[in-house]
């Protein structure tokens, strides 16, 4: 994958969107100032940020899926899914407060998360191959937030983005694959008590495993594998669904139990 953007270019709207994540602040989406730009320079600044926080002292810890359903794809307006990298600053414990005061417009969506025992590389991963190599799953809840103004983007400038990647809680009971039929769990997300979203795992891409396969053959075109001991989230099961300080949510994933989280100021 070969970004045609110039050096400096690349570090620009790194800068701006290392500013808008930092400083949790709308920025318009990057297409309406590089109006060519692509799904390769997207990763190109992506790879950039991620560059950056690794130079911090942040450690990455696993890559996520996004975009994997028909309903998310559906919500935000695009038709392919896409990748971004997860460091353990963006980990929160299950049932614990996550605040929105560093976040612009949070989103929480759940995932079935995978554990992986050993490295898988691309191009040509399978399915099977990722359950092969899974030490197990467990349930999940992402927070993602869009820094794009109205959380109104384009495919490119999201995975610049880092996938709108902000937080995620891992929790519930770890399983075996073998143990269960990852294509049929159904999944209920509530906030405060009430149904906001039902969903079923084959949403993501027929097969979650589905979706982790994607995610390693598009790090192969970006010269990079899935490192053993990864955690990734393989994309979400159901719509986003906003919250606001105040807001306690849970998602009853069945065979893997629930996972939950509140949000404050």
């Amino acid at each position: 994958m070969s970004s045609t953007l110039q050096r400096e270019d690349i570090v620009r709207l790194c800068e701006r969107v290392e500013g808008a994540q930092t400083r949790a602040r709308a920025i318009p989406k990057l297409t309406d100032e590089y109006p060519a730009l692509s799904v390769a320079d997207g990763y190109a600044v992506q790879s950039e940020l991620r560059r950056r926080y690794l130079a911090q002292g942040q450690r990455l810890v696993g890559w996520k899926a996004g975009l994997t359903s028909k309903a998310k794809m559906r919500q935000m307006g695009v038709d392919v899914p896409s990748i971004g990298f997860l460091t353990d600053r963006m980990a929160r414990p299950e049932n614990g407060a996550i605040s929105t005061g560093d976040l612009v417009h949070p989103r929480v969506e759940c995932e079935v998360a995978f554990v992986m025992r050993d490295e898988l590389r691309g191009p040509g991963c399978t399915a099977q191959q990722v359950l092969a190599a899974t030490d197990y799953v467990l349930p999940a809840l992402e927070i993602i937030d869009s820094r794009f103004a109205g959380f109104k983007f384009d495919l490119p400038s999201v995975i610049a983005d880092n996938g709108s990647s902000a937080r995620f809680v891992g929790g519930g009971r770890a399983r075996l694959v073998d143990e269960l039929d990852l294509r049929t769990l159904g999944v209920v997300l509530e906030k405060n008590g009430e149904i906001v979203a039902l969903g079923a795992s084959a949403a993501v891409l027929g097969h979650p495993a589905e979706a982790v396969a994607m995610l390693v053959n598009i790090l192969a075109e970006l010269g990079e594998s899935l490192a053993a001991g990864s955690f990734v989230m393989s994309g979400g099961i159901t719509e986003a669904v906003a919250v606001a300080p105040g807001d306690n949510v849970v998602a009853r994933f069945q065979e893997l139990g629930s996972v939950s989280v509140r949000f404050t100021e």
